[in-house]
């Protein structure tokens, strides 16, 4: 705890997010400790708290609303339940519900004025979060798995396994409530959970959650680099036409496709989009390689990618027109050597 406060500059109020689960009820009853002495490592500091009700199970108000009592009895406050609408279009339902969550726990950041916000992930959810980007066939980000500290966010328990915060929550006497879906067989995180990671462990041996756990961390400092060079190199390279972006072939051709993709995933979120699979990305790479107008590559997110030739550009008249139209072309369309992608959004504007 004291090490992941020091981390993000001792601030003087921190929200514990709590489900009322062992691994946050624990990180609760830590916090309050420190919010009765009043300071962490002689950093004056309040600690409150925020309960999410994801609607998504009967009964959960009354859950929500013990756990507030839980954490009110533990010298956290405020405490506050926020109750959410889980929107599930286009996503699955994990992903729905940690979005919405994560939402929430913005709100209740600004409300109470926090430096940061606590969450209760431990070891076993880093070693099960590397599995299943393993599963998927995932990058280097995905399986570099959940950082100690990102924005307001803290992991103070990414170290401790869950057995360390079963234990904290017999030590404080504490009822933390288990989450059916937890042990769910409907939903990948639960069979890794439940069968997965179990079974690794009885046939090849204690350490295997430790040791992916490990994994994470070391490729957490190689995504850190390509991200921060290809962070530098979009900047470099992008071109925008009112919401539309560009990126100059030439020179995206050049780069190492390791930070080629990164440019070209950095260029759909630059218009909303959402983080492209490889396939995706692959596919609008291809276009790379293509001659005269070529696409659209649909990108998730509701983006389109497109080519246009040098010749195109000269004499388009489409880049600028209605969202969701592709890009057009009055001139010839004749083979160019180089061009343009092109990044729309096909979302309706904002007012």
């Amino acid at each position: 705890m004291q090490e992941s406060m020091a981390g993000a500059g001792y601030p003087s109020h921190v929200v514990v997010a709590c489900s009322g689960g062992p691994d946050s009820l624990a990180l609760a009853a830590v916090a309050g400790y420190f919010a009765r002495r009043g300071h962490v490592d002689g950093h004056p500091v309040t600690v409150g708290a925020v309960v999410v009700d994801h609607q998504l199970q009967e009964g959960s108000a009354g859950v929500a609303a013990r756990t507030a009592a839980a954490l009110r009895d533990l010298g956290l406050e405020p405490v506050q339940v926020r109750t959410v609408t889980v929107d599930r279009t286009g996503m699955g339902p994990e992903a729905a519900a940690r979005d919405a969550r994560h939402a929430a726990l913005d709100a209740a950041a600004r409300d109470q004025g926090a430096g940061a916000v606590l969450l209760g992930h431990t070891l076993d959810d880093q070693a099960e979060q590397v599995l299943l980007g393993l599963a998927r066939g995932s990058g280097t980000r995905s399986l570099a798995g959940m950082r100690p500290a990102r924005g307001l966010l803290l992991r103070p328990f990414l170290t401790l396994r869950r057995a360390d915060t079963e234990e904290i929550c017999d030590v404080e006497e504490l009822q933390p409530w288990h989450d059916p879906t937890n042990s769910d067989p409907a939903f990948a995180r639960s069979r890794t959970r439940v069968d997965v990671l179990p079974h690794l462990e009885a046939n090849l041996g204690p350490g295997v959650a430790e040791s992916l756990a490990r994994t994470a961390a070391i490729l957490q400092l190689d995504a850190d680099y390509l991200e921060d060079v290809a962070k530098t190199t979009f900047e470099s390279l992008v071109e925008r036409d009112g919401t539309d972006v560009a990126l100059p072939e030439e020179p995206l051709r050049a780069l190492a496709p390791a930070i080629r993709f990164r440019v070209i995933a950095r260029a759909a979120a630059d218009v909303g989009g959402q983080q492209p699979s490889y396939q995706r990305l692959l596919a609008a790479e291809e276009l790379l390689r293509r001659k005269g107008s070529a696409g659209p590559v649909e990108l998730p997110g509701a983006v389109s990618v497109y080519r246009l030739s040098l010749a195109q550009l000269q004499d388009a008249t489409g880049a600028g027109g209605p969202a969701g139209q592709a890009p057009q072309a009055t001139g010839p369309r004749e083979p160019a050597r180089c061009g343009k992608l092109v990044f729309r959004s096909k979302k309706p504007p904002k007012n």
